[in-house]
């Protein structure tokens, strides 16, 4: 007997150890052991043959009884296919032990025949029914909304049980990673791994996570790059490396960053920052081609749709409107899609919420009447106009050849054409007018260019953009232009509003790279890696340099929202006792 659903959550746990212990009176192994299969679920519905004899295992999802005959749905990471019990076939004590004592969320092992339905679904007739794993909790009924997000990322199990996407996502992401490594051995590129462990934490500028090695009595660091130990390499005589492992950032989390992230490191020796970006471009595309069946792909709107969102309820408030009782039902009503549709949003609905928020927005705005000042219509136009773009689908078209432009180009074209010869209060002024208010003229005048940059160039630029020639002071580890000695050549890979990967033509001269390190440490000399430095000085070719996020770059091609959703286990806090 399966227990009615309105039981609690701790009644289900004790029907569940009463069905286990039944099993074990019986003598069945309810943990199961080794069992043989021929197929996997989603494979063999994938590439179905009928009149198989077939042995499968898996997760039973779904199960819709009939009498004396249950169908049910087995399933794993591959996917999932029917099954079909009948007590004719396996016997009154096999079937009704199947009904009485096993549950949605067991595992089992199945032995039967492939066939078709009446209905045209791709099925199994069991033969021979065996229990492999006992659930002792009830799986999750629904998957939606905000509320879950934290079971989600802390128990990704459940979610990759129960949620497509996920599981997906996942399985693309292993793959991509696979042809990555692929596509660089099928450029004579060897993949070698160096340090996770570090005792001075070069590469970046980045705050590091400390340990301490006992047996060598001194700190060390987990890395926050491999860039360092890779050039070293270069020196040995390597002349094409790459590393496809962690680094670790003791800094913030976002919904772009995670303190431990998967990075790629590539080294090419007598090549350039130009060549890089070349073999970063054809590696993109080939992996849009390969797994997202072309170089356009949607792109992601569910986090501005979700900004959205989450400012209607405050917009009575906040705009001091005085509201008729047909307007405030009206609005109620605005509230209550919001509410909603942030429960529902996701990344193929993103479009459909934005409209359905315009038709809420522009119903309320009607009843509101002569109760709407003219800077409260403006506002509410200026907010209609937003949720009719993000009611569009928008791509993002990776069509080559990619746009390289200078970067001072780019900041001259969003913040002026003579910001470059601004003082630093006229900067601070003019970017705060153009909408950039976390700077200061108290910044130097390279970090006001770049704050500039970030919000006015780099958020906005979702077509791919290499950015070109960066002022040398953010990129201490990059040759120095020779016709301009204040910008280095490189380049950042800007798309879909974050950059992907920065490339450079490396820095070979070992008295220059003393000096750029030391300015960037100041007074902390001591994390100067003279080991490095050591290596330069015996001679390293002139070699290109790239690195990519593959977590942004996997978000960017599967349209996750956030890298929690391309991570399979994201740092979370611990869970309160």
């Amino acid at each position: 007997m399966q227990p009615a659903p309105e039981h609690s959550e701790s009644e289900l746990l004790q029907f569940r150890r009463h069905k286990l212990e039944e099993l074990q009176k019986r003598g069945i192994a309810a943990f199961g052991g080794k069992f043989e299969v021929s197929h996997d679920p989603g494979t063999l519905k994938a590439n179905f043959t009928e009149g198989l004899d077939v042995r499968v295992a898996g997760r039973i999802l779904s199960r819709r009884q009939m009498g004396k005959a249950t169908f049910f749905d087995i399933g794993d990471i591959t996917g999932r296919i029917q099954c079909y019990l009948s007590k004719n076939d396996v016997g009154e004590e096999a079937y009704d032990l199947f009904v009485h004592q096993i549950d949605i969320g067991d595992f089992v092992g199945i032995e039967g025949l492939s066939f078709v339905t009446k209905k045209g679904e791709n099925s199994i007739h069991v033969k021979v029914l065996t229990p492999m794993g006992k659930a002792l909790r009830p799986l999750p009924d629904k998957w939606h909304g905000i509320a879950d997000r934290e079971i989600k990322y802390r128990q990704r199990y459940l979610d990759l049980i129960s949620n497509d996407r996920s599981r997906e996502i996942f399985v693309t992401r292993s793959k991509m990673v696979a042809e990555i490594r692929s596509f660089l051995h099928g450029r004579d590129f060897m993949e070698v791994e160096t340090p996770m462990m570090q005792d001075v934490p070069g590469g970046a500028a980045a705050r590091p996570f400390e340990t301490y090695f006992n047996a060598l009595d001194q700190k060390m660091y987990l890395r926050i790059a491999p860039e360092l130990y890779l050039k070293r390499l270069l020196v040995g005589g390597f002349t094409r490396v790459f590393e496809l492992n962690r680094n670790f950032r003791n800094e913030g989390v976002s919904r772009r960053h995670n303190p431990e992230f998967t990075m790629l490191e590539a080294y090419w020796a007598f090549s350039d920052f130009e060549q890089m970006a070349d073999l970063v471009e054809s590696l993109i595309c080939h992996l849009a081609e390969k797994f997202c069946g072309g170089l356009r792909i949607k792109r992601n709107r569910v986090t501005e749709v979700r900004a959205i969102l989450f400012m209607i309820p405050r917009l009575c408030q906040e705009h001091n409107l005085t509201l008729t009782p047909e307007a405030n039902t009206e609005f109620q009503a605005v509230i209550a899609m919001a509410h909603k549709a942030l429960n529902e949003l996701d990344h193929d609905s993103a479009n459909t919420v934005a409209q359905t928020a315009k038709e809420e927005m522009t119903r309320f705005v009607t009843a509101c009447g002569d109760h709407l000042n003219e800077g409260q219509k403006g506002f509410f136009a200026g907010m209609l106009a937003k949720l009719e773009e993000l009611s569009a689908e928008a791509f993002i078209d990776l069509s080559r050849p990619w746009k390289r432009t200078p970067y001072r180009d780019l900041v001259k074209g969003a913040a002026g054409e003579d910001w470059f010869t601004l003082s630093k209060e006229e900067k601070v002024q003019r970017a705060q007018s153009l909408g950039v208010h976390e700077i200061h003229a108290g910044d130097e005048h390279y970090e006001l260019d770049q704050k500039a940059f970030e919000k006015l160039v780099e958020e906005k630029s979702f077509n791919p953009l290499f950015v070109t020639h960066v002022p040398k002071e953010l990129v201490p580890l990059a040759k120095q232009n020779t016709t301009d000695d204040s910008v280095v050549d490189v380049y950042e890979l800007v798309i879909n509003g974050q950059e992907i990967s920065p490339g450079y033509s490396e820095l070979n001269d070992p008295i220059v790279q003393r000096e750029r390190l030391e300015h960037q440490a100041g007074e902390e000399i001591q994390k100067i890696d003279e080991e490095f430095i050591l290596a330069l000085e015996h001679g390293m070719p002139p070699a290109g340099g790239i690195g990519i996020g593959i977590d942004r770059l996997i978000m960017m091609l599967t349209g996750a929202e956030s890298i929690r959703d391309v991570v399979l286990f994201p740092q979370l806090k611990r869970k309160a006792e």
